[in-house]
């Protein structure tokens, strides 16, 4: 790791004199390979957005769906923002079965967001609750914690509905 790091502070060196050898470049390329390799091992916090898998906190019967469609904005769903998404796991016997295609509210989302406080709010995973087309939870329980934020955008019966409001 030490060796990486030279050469980094190497080729910053050599590039602020203008001045770069055939050496330099090579051990350019091999530090930005392994600076390349490794931000690509970290996981990157994106939207929601189509086919993100997302855990199902109700009890509704959906353990997990992946999502279709965000119905607001170009780039995706945050927390709050409804979905169109297809049922991939369910419970025997629950409400909705494998293959629906059901309306969710994102309450979890790994992507941080800020607060008016100046605070920001992220959670582990990706969590929505199922609705029908009224906005009403289909199930009578969510479980785990839920942002205060969907107050603003109308979801106040999830919020009755949770165990915890973060």
């Amino acid at each position: 790791m030490a060796w990486t790091s030279a050469s980094k502070l190497f080729f910053v060196g050599r590039s602020l004199l203008n001045g770069l050898s055939n050496h330099g470049l090579g051990l350019w390329r091999t530090s930005h390979e392994i600076t390349c390799s490794s931000l690509l091992s970290q996981q990157q916090r994106t939207f929601i957005q189509m086919r993100t898998n997302l855990k199902v906190v109700d009890n509704s019967g959906a353990k997990r769906i992946m999502c279709i469609q965000a119905l607001k904005g170009k780039k995706g769903a945050r927390l709050g923002d409804t979905i169109v998404a297809s049922v991939k796991e369910s419970q025997p016997g629950g409400k909705v079965k494998k293959g629906d295609v059901v309306y969710a509210v994102v309450v979890r989302a790994a992507m941080p967001r800020g607060r008016c406080d100046g605070s920001e709010v992220k959670f582990d995973d990706n969590a929505a609750v199922l609705v029908n087309k009224q906005g009403e939870p289909i199930g009578t329980r969510v479980f785990g914690p839920v942002p205060h934020e969907l107050r603003k955008k109308k979801h106040v019966k999830i919020l009755s509905l949770a165990e915890h409001i973060a």
